[in-house]
């Protein structure tokens, strides 16, 4: 699902990177709701979000949230053409299309379940999937990530509770061949406090690479035992995320109080040891800014990671709907760029880039404009 902008020239008009980061941090409002492909509502993430292509990057735009419906930037009614202004203020910034659904969307399994109940296509062409969607703390709220909807989109009948290898490869090869998917991730709500999904993942990877030739992320919490890395790489899994979210204590105990108990020494440890089976620049960590941990702190954690040879994707935090989380603010754009650029910068001094990396969240760059900042 993807939007294309193609900026005007006007003097309103933002360079590509600031149009990105302002969009990602106050959303956007459409007058068509329905027009294109389906929003994403709900779900591990990235949910509540359209693709938007600007001067040629792919990104997720809030469009589900209160935020999104506040946003000064507005996608007007398509034409005939299927265009639509994007205007900000009454001011034209951009010109939008909106695709048609993924073709591999209109298929099923032999038992009837529909393609995009098991797998979906995230930016441009990533396939991504959550092959376990539930998790052991989300029914817990004491325990469960404050900002997290795995359950929203299986309560509500867009996804099943349990996806097979069999199904994963049967829709990989469909969506490789049907609609030119280049990469395809995995994630998964965490099944247990020992091998923390690893072992589903390794399950999965040897079932899409036994369908089709594809670079696949898989992604779960720090596994107790490091002997899963080299069983999720020798699955195929060709890069790994062990996602972070926040980067303080303090940040982290308030968040997710479940996730927490996984202390942060357990993860500097483990991807040390994933980085030594799966190589610099092939493991990587999602940290969601604006959920309370200071710049400085996140830039500090970034600049420990890429020592590691650990890519941190910094993404803005978007509040989902019906999550304990809804209303807490998104980071505005300023503070993401002050925060991302310094990052991209390390980053650039390390020999570390997204479009190095052989799969993932990382190597689509959709949810944050740091891939971006990174051309500079």
């Amino acid at each position: 699902m993807q939007i294309a902008i193609k900026p005007v020239a006007t003097s309103a008009t933002t360079p590509g990177s600031e149009l990105i980061t302002e969009l990602q941090s106050v959303g956007l409002r459409l007058e068509n709701p329905g027009a294109g492909a389906p929003s994403r509502r709900g779900g591990a993430g990235p949910s509540d979000h359209k693709a938007v292509t600007v001067d040629g990057h792919t990104v997720m735009i809030p469009v589900h949230t209160a935020g999104a419906w506040r946003s000064p930037y507005v996608a007007e009614q398509p034409g005939r053409d299927g265009r639509s202004r994007i205007m900000r203020n009454g001011v034209e910034v951009g010109v939008v299309a909106f695709p048609r659904e993924p073709r591999f969307y209109k298929m099923q399994t032999l038992d009837g379940i529909p393609y995009s109940k098991i797998a979906a296509l995230h930016g441009a062409d990533v396939l991504a999937t959550t092959i376990l969607q539930s998790c052991i703390r989300y029914e817990s709220r004491r325990k469960s990530c404050q900002f997290c909807a795995i359950g929203q989109s299986l309560a509500a009948g867009r996804t099943i509770l349990r996806k097979t290898p069999e199904q994963l490869g049967e829709v990989a090869r469909a969506a490789v061949l049907l609609d030119g998917v280049k990469h395809m991730v995995m994630t998964t709500g965490t099944p247990n406090a020992t091998d923390r999904g690893a072992q589903l993942l390794c399950e999965s990877a040897f079932g899409v690479k036994s369908a089709v030739d594809l670079p696949i992320q898989g992604q779960c919490e720090p596994p107790d035992d490091d002997a899963w890395f080299r069983r999720m790489h020798d699955a195929g899994i060709d890069t790994l995320g062990m996602h972070l979210e926040a980067v303080t204590p303090a940040v982290r105990a308030r968040i997710m109080p479940g996730k927490a108990s996984v202390p942060l020494s357990r993860y500097m440890d483990a991807f040390e040891a994933a980085v030594a089976v799966f190589g610099k620049g092939q493991v990587s960590t999602y940290i969601l800014a604006g959920l309370g941990d200071s710049p400085d702190a996140i830039i500090r954690m970034s600049e420990t990671l890429i020592a590691l040879g650990v890519y941190p994707f910094v993404v803005p935090f978007v509040p989902i709907s019906g999550t304990p989380l809804e209303d807490h603010p998104a980071p505005d754009a300023g503070f993401m760029r002050n925060l991302l650029q310094p990052i991209a910068d390390s980053l650039a001094a390390a020999g570390m880039a997204s479009g190095d990396i052989k799969a993932g969240c990382g190597k689509c760059g959709a949810c944050s404009s740091l891939s971006s900042l990174e051309r500079r």
